[in-house]
């Protein structure tokens, strides 16, 4: 049943999907292969400004900081808060009790979990029991969100306070004790004099942090080949905490948007809040309180990424609610109402396709414009494939809900 057919239910925002699509467009563009390209150039003697630029935004930082693949999964996880407010609305308008909302939250959150597990074991030889991913960091925070997404802003704003500052805390207590073998857990001196902290900021230094201790607890009371000893890329368990703060500030973004009478005081509040967290989250690692690592997730991170979703999501409301360019973005529409679907066939059937193409147009068919672009033109091609599905999708309104 539509908004249009039964005038209480809340009207579905395009911008929230354009958002999404957005957002996924980036997860699926690394099949573009700007680095692959740029690599190519570099060989061939021809080095290009415009193809490392994108390269550097199509690979996550080492550590500190933040270029635009990093915030992909703030991203995703901020618009999983947005829509919670239209959910629960919707779900209300329906006759839905609380009790029942509670239940499909579990389901959904189980769902959720398992489900980044299975795609994270895909090709193993077992099941990968690691929690770092995407999905499952929602999974796991998704239950409190729905708790917290049913009380007041006032409660909500307490919560991602005390998430903040108690996690802050959490991390400046613990040391993982003198003399700690780096090397051990996959830091080498050479990285460390790159990219490792000094002072007070070592609390948050690579796998020797509190949630690097937590996992060598937490996964490995799961079965495994081999004992589990550190993440390669500094990715944890416990980052699902902190990204419930991110899921809350999407909450409040998302209340604004629902009951806000006007464009205008929408885009007051969101730009507001955006400039907030940005300045926040930069002074907040400029001064050495807590360094901005997206992959440990500190709560710097969270205002920091948290301000630049803000800003995103006002330049959607503006593109599609003010300027009503909705039919120009309708390419990242398709993807974005389809989230869930595109990041499966994302992970699963990319490269199947990817193959296939080669197979059936040949070898060289991708080296139109030279060697070094094959990797661009051959990613684009599946990567239009996958778009293909999920218009194909869209027009049968087959849509993947957990």
């Amino acid at each position: 049943m539509s908004s249009e057919a039964n005038p209480s239910l809340p009207k579905r925002l395009v911008s929230i999907d354009v958002y999404r699509g957005f957002v996924m467009f980036l997860m699926m563009g690394e099949l573009f292969r700007f680095c692959a390209v740029a690599i190519n150039l570099r060989s061939a003697g021809q080095p290009s400004r415009f193809w490392d630029t994108l390269c550097h935004h199509q690979e996550h930082v080492e550590w500190v900081g933040c270029v635009l693949h990093d915030l992909i999964q703030p991203s995703f996880s901020f618009l999983v808060g947005v829509a919670l407010p239209f959910s629960i609305a919707s779900r209300m308008a329906r006759g839905q009790s609380r009790v029942g909302m509670g239940f499909h939250a579990l389901w959904r959150a189980a769902v959720l979990v398992l489900l980044g597990v299975a795609l994270r074991s895909t090709g193993a030889s077992q099941t990968n029991w690691t929690l770092e991913d995407t999905l499952s960091q929602i999974g796991l925070g998704y239950p409190f969100l729905f708790a917290l997404g049913m009380m007041s802003r006032r409660v909500q704003w307490g919560a991602l306070a005390f998430l903040l500052v108690g996690y802050w805390a959490a991390f400046a207590v613990y040391t993982p004790g003198q003399g700690f073998d780096f090397s051990a857990v996959g830091v080498s001196a050479e990285w460390l004099g790159e990219h490792g902290h000094t002072g007070f900021a070592e609390h948050w230094q690579k796998n020797a942090n509190l949630a690097w201790a937590a996992d060598r607890e937490i996964l490995n009371w799961f079965p495994r080949a081999k004992e589990w000893a550190y993440n390669g890329g500094g990715y944890s368990t416990l980052s699902f905490i902190p990204t419930l703060g991110t899921m809350l500030l999407g909450v409040l973004a998302g209340d604004v948007l629902r009951n806000s009478p006007s464009h205008l005081r929408r885009m007051t509040w969101l730009l507001i809040a955006g400039a907030a967290g940005l300045a926040s989250g930069w002074l907040l690692g400029k001064l050495g309180i807590c360094p901005i690592v997206k992959r440990i997730w500190t709560p710097s991170w969270v205002l920091f990424s948290g301000g630049w979703c803000f800003l995103l999501m006002a330049a959607f409301c503006a593109l599609i609610e003010m300027l009503h360019l909705s039919r120009a973005l309708f390419p990242l529409q398709v993807i974005g109402m389809n989230s869930i679907a595109a990041y499966c066939i994302a992970h699963l059937f990319d490269g199947f396709i990817a193959k296939n193409l080669k197979t059936h147009l040949g070898q060289q068919a991708f080296q139109i414009l030279g060697a070094a672009y094959e990797p661009f033109l051959h990613g684009a091609a599946t990567f239009t494939v996958l778009w293909l599905i999920l218009l194909w999708m869209y027009r049968q309104r087959l849509f993947l809900r957990v």
